[in-house]
């Protein structure tokens, strides 16, 4: 399953009061100074144990779009919060959640392409190292790291980097945590890969003998 926050930072169909992640001291468009820290989605995601969690901005499709298209062939738990910025309540001066703002102050720690099993992807190239993960279904994620020593595959350090780079006025975008050996829950409960509908008695059917073991354990 993929989750996609689009986070705006403003309850815009009510006219621009402030939402849950709204940041401290951002200004509405009114001028009023929000007082309450937000709420921190991809350091939930990361402590609820996603298997693969990323943050973007919407101004920056080259990074935002393989972003998802990844989330997608991840075979777990992604999620995904997309800064994007509301354009009637959230785009001023004094916002943290504006264009303006994001661009300025957007760190960067990778972007990524997707490389299908059929068909490669050919990009440019940013500085750094790189990194490839298999997934799943054979296509592979190619990482460009901007900053070499970042791990995207500990959830410990990438809740710290976060939390550092945000006392410091850094918004860090990319893919900041991926397990590159998830399991869904098809997988932890061993489910059948055809539909149910599509199995016959003989798979349906246990048998008295597996009903006799099954009520025997519940006594």
């Amino acid at each position: 399953m993929v989750y996609i926050v689009e986070n705006n930072g403003v309850y815009g169909l009510t006219k621009g009061q402030f939402s849950a992640t709204s940041d401290k001291g951002a200004k509405s468009k009114r001028g009023v100074e929000n007082s309450d820290e937000a709420i921190d989605l991809v350091g939930m995601a990361l402590q609820l144990g996603a298997t693969f969690v990323a943050r973007s901005f919407s101004g920056d499709k080259a990074q935002l779009v393989p972003l998802i298209e990844a989330a997608l062939k991840h075979e777990g738990a992604a999620f995904i919060d997309c800064l994007s910025p509301c354009v009637a309540f959230n785009n001023h001066e004094g916002s943290t959640k504006s264009f303006d703002y994001v661009r300025e102050h957007n760190a960067a720690v990778n972007y990524l392409d997707v490389i299908t099993a059929r068909e490669e992807i050919t990009v440019d190239y940013a500085p750094g190292s790189v990194e490839m993960v298999t997934q799943h279904d054979g296509s592979t994620l190619r990482l460009r790291k901007l900053h070499t020593d970042y791990d995207m595959h500990d959830r410990v350090s990438a809740l710290t980097y976060m939390q550092q780079r945000h006392a410091v006025g850094e918004i860090v975008t990319g893919l900041l945590y991926v397990d590159p050996n998830p399991r869904d829950l098809h997988g932890h409960l061993k489910t059948s890969d055809k539909p149910l509908n599509a199995l016959q008695e003989d798979a349906l059917v246990p048998g008295s003998s597996a009903l006799g073991k099954i009520n025997a354990g519940l006594r």
